[in-house]
């Protein structure tokens, strides 16, 4: 398609392009702003709706503003750093409304946004290729599968921006990359934890470049994994750790942790406020998805806790800093989308967290709105999912009792949030 016309941005959609119309048909406009007049030319087909490239905006937003990333807008992350503070947040909250109202909470008390800080991500995947002249490091390109080659980037902690160079250097002589991989970057106490994917198998010489960077950057652990293989240590110069509700935990290699100090604070503090204000003494609570144990270990402070998760590395990790610090935990490894806990099961808990991945849980939502907990805290990173999960809640007569939207994500159509569920 290469026909170029004027269009009147209506909204913005779920993914964060700007919606406009065309014959009666929708048309997704990324990079722009509800209210402006854009010339855009068209790209494509979106299942029923059209899609369009900007290529001038001929009646600016007032709430446009420069973006704070010199990749905006060909950076496929922050695709939203081009407005403003205030209606953004408002949009952000207002997924959450939406996602409640669609489960059958239509006045559910909203908090406003909880926001997190610029240059304070400490979680990032990024993307290798290698290219003729040299390995482009960073995300994919907005609407497509190139990598940018990141030079900065104005959300994640400098500390990981700080390896960019120095990462670049290590792939162009490791012949274990020989075109595509990634590299997740954990920002722990003890320092960059580091897991490597390639397409290539990591020889002897490999591992030599990989401990001689650790020792350079002051990287305590390398992992390292072909494709999505499981995960071995290739080169470890010391331990490694962080503190989750006062617990050290050494978590495995490409662990999963909340992106960013701030947002895991937001998402602890409304968890904790959404628990019972008094618990029995013999009160136990249930923490589905339990991961590491983000909220385990807080939760632990309040009861005793069961914990399940399905990912054997990160039930050990739970279980052995448990154990440590001897906590009021109990870890379970169970998948909790094959093998939901019963009705029976969930009966005895005061409460039940639970923080599944993107998808949901459709699997256990059903069982938990028949078991009649009297408070369930939902901590989710999908409003879609939200929003079918919750569904069971309301018809079992329970009430939103405190929803809270968390932007871990910044400047992405992506929102975090804890609601509280309690039986009416």
């Amino acid at each position: 398609m290469s026909d170029t016309l004027e269009l009147e941005i209506e909204a913005l959609g779920a993914a964060g392009d700007g919606i406009a119309r065309r014959d009666g048909r929708t048309v997704f406009v990324p990079a722009t702003l509800p209210g402006e007049r854009v010339r855009a030319r068209l790209t494509g087909r979106r299942g029923e709706a059209l899609t369009a490239e900007a290529v001038a905006v001929l009646t600016p937003s007032p709430d446009r503003v420069a973006p704070a990333c010199p990749h905006v807008p060909a950076c496929g992350a922050c695709v939203l750093a081009h407005w403003a503070d205030g209606p953004y947040a408002a949009w952000k909250r207002g997924k959450l409304v939406e996602a409640l109202a669609r489960a059958g909470f239509p006045d559910a008390p909203v908090a406003p946004l909880a926001c997190t800080p610029p240059g304070t991500r400490r979680r990032a995947d990024l993307a290798l290729r290698r290219r003729p002249e040299g390995v482009a490091v960073g995300y994919h390109e907005r609407g497509g599968d190139a990598v940018l080659d990141l030079s900065a980037c104005a959300v994640l902690d400098p500390r990981i921006v700080a390896l960019l160079d120095p990462l670049r250097a290590l792939l162009r002589r490791l012949p274990a990359l020989k075109r595509d991989g990634s590299a997740l970057v954990n920002l722990l106490e003890t320092g960059p934890d580091l897991l490597l994917r390639t397409d290539g198998v990591l020889d002897a010489p490999g591992r030599a470049l990989l401990a001689g960077f650790a020792a350079e950057q002051g990287i305590p652990r390398i992992a390292w994994a072909r494709g999505n293989g499981p995960a071995e240590t290739a080169a470890q110069l010391g331990p490694v750790a962080i503190r989750l509700g006062g617990v050290a935990v050494a978590p495995p290699p490409g662990a999963f942790l909340q992106a960013s100090p701030a947002g895991e604070a937001a998402i602890v503090a409304a968890v904790l406020a959404g628990l019972p204000e008094r618990l029995p003494a013999r009160a136990a609570l249930a923490d589905l998805y339990a991961g590491n144990g983000t909220l385990t270990f807080p939760l632990a402070a309040r009861a005793r806790v069961s914990a399940f998760e399905g990912v054997a590395e990160s039930v050990a990790a739970l279980s052995a800093a448990a154990g440590k610090a001897r906590a009021r935990v109990t870890a379970v490894r169970r998948d909790l989308d094959r093998q939901p806990l019963a009705v029976k099961e969930l009966q005895g808990f005061a409460a039940v967290v639970l923080d599944p991945p993107y998808a949901g849980a459709a699997a256990q939502m059903p069982l938990l709105a028949r078991a009649g907990v009297p408070r369930v805290v939902y901590v989710s990173c999908n409003p879609g999912a939200l929003a079918r999960d919750a569904q069971g809640l309301a018809g079992a007569g329970y009430r939103v009792a405190a929803a809270t939207p968390v932007d871990q994500f910044l400047w992405s159509p992506h929102l975090e949030s804890v609601v509280v569920f309690c039986r009416s």
